[in-house]
């Protein structure tokens, strides 16, 4: 059975305890007091909005930290390579830094750094799940591209223990890319902003990105952030109008897919295909997360897709072409076909893979009895 967490206990119906006499009368706490506390603390304890602000600066805060250590260690002479070294120390970095900054929230929310999307049943099976769907999305997206003429194999890059070493390397950095990723949007925000995201806060979060990048103007990929805002709106409203109970997950899953697609908007390269697939498959992973009750299986798909994109088969992953991969590959053809320098990600095709792993996401898990998801994170008000 699946361990309750503390704020499920919580909520449970309790015992009326026994009348008590005491000895002395104590006074109501004085309105300005309890409109204080209103502001900081709400029924499931410190509002979301608060500690949202107090995660990320923590995560900034220890970001930086470890950024100026790794810098004077000169642990990463490169910033700007794409190696197995350069990844598995900046992804490190940011993992302690998420840990550390959540670890904290936790304490002050009363909570388990588990209770975020971290429980569920059968978590190693979830896991070893999603890193075989990830896997093998990744490369029916890349065979398609062969097939198609969009894609051109090259010469093996690697060869004797070299081939064994950079896999297991590049194995341990993207296993720490889909724990920090994972981690912060399918983990830590979408519990929080389910917790405490209404329709309008969601709406204007979401208008808030789409307006920072009417301003800055990222190049053409920004559209697949206005595609994402726009395609999230309508069912949203719906559910706001229809004051749905568990409305509050999905405004959380589109404000999360919307800014992980905002963040990808910095990477070299990119289109607005690869940017909207971003979104996309994070609105897929939230939806795992509602069917098996858990990241574990984001956690899994994510690095496998990522693995087997930039080390097995050597094409870009979001515009970077990392160093020590095994096979060789290069784009053909017109960029939408082919992806081109944003790799399969840029592909149209991409949106085939993306829906192909929703499908067997919903043939594994979707015809099972709902896991119940913590009180705090599905049951919200509509409005």
């Amino acid at each position: 059975m699946e361990p309750e967490s503390p704020l499920s206990e919580s909520l449970a119906p309790q015992p009326s305890p026994e009348p008590q006499l005491e000895p002395f009368a104590s006074e109501p706490p004085a309105p300005h007091v309890r409109g204080l506390r209103w502001v900081f603390y709400g029924p499931d304890g410190l509002r979301a909005g608060w500690s949202v602000l107090i995660f990320v600066a923590l995560m900034v805060l220890f970001g930086r930290l470890l950024g100026a250590l790794i810098s004077a260690l000169h642990l990463i002479p490169n910033k700007s390579d794409f190696s197995v070294r350069a990844a598995l120390f900046g992804e490190f970095a940011g993992f302690v830094a998420m840990i550390a900054s959540a670890f904290i929230v936790a304490m002050l929310e009363h909570r388990s750094i588990f209770d975020y999307n971290l429980r569920g049943p059968k978590r190693a099976l979830r896991f070893a799940a999603g890193l075989v769907v990830g896997l093998l999305a990744l490369s029916a997206l890349v065979g398609s591209l062969d097939l198609g003429g969009w894609l051109h194999f090259g010469p093996v890059a690697l060869s004797g223990s070299a081939v064994v070493r950079y896999a297991v390397l590049w194995a341990c950095a993207f296993l720490l890319v889909g724990c920090v990723e994972e981690g912060l949007m399918r983990c830590y925000l979408l519990f929080t902003l389910t917790r405490g995201l209404n329709f309008w806060w969601a709406l204007g979060l979401v208008a808030a990105m789409c307006v920072d990048l009417v301003i800055r103007t990222r190049g053409n990929g920004v559209w697949g952030v206005y595609g994402l805002a726009l395609l999230g709106l309508l069912p949203c409203a719906i559910l706001f109008v229809k004051k749905a109970a568990s409305s509050g997950f999905w405004y959380a899953t589109w404000v999360t897919s919307t800014f992980f697609a905002f963040g990808h908007t910095g990477n070299n390269g990119e289109n607005w295909i690869g940017i909207f697939a971003a979104g996309a498959i994070g609105a897929v992973f939230c939806v795992s997360v509602r069917l098996t009750g858990s990241a574990w299986w984001a956690i899994g798909c994510h690095a496998a897709w990522d693995w087997a994109e930039t080390y097995f088969y050597g094409t870009a992953d979001s515009g970077f072409v990392a160093k020590g991969h095994l096979l060789t590959t290069s784009p053909a053809g017109p960029a939408f076909w082919s992806g081109g320098t944003d790799g399969p990600e840029g592909s149209v095709l991409v949106l085939g893979a993306v829906l192909l792993i929703l499908l067997v996401l919903l043939a594994l898990y979707g015809r099972r009895e709902p896991v119940t998801l913590p009180a705090a994170a599905i049951e919200q008000p509509a409005g």
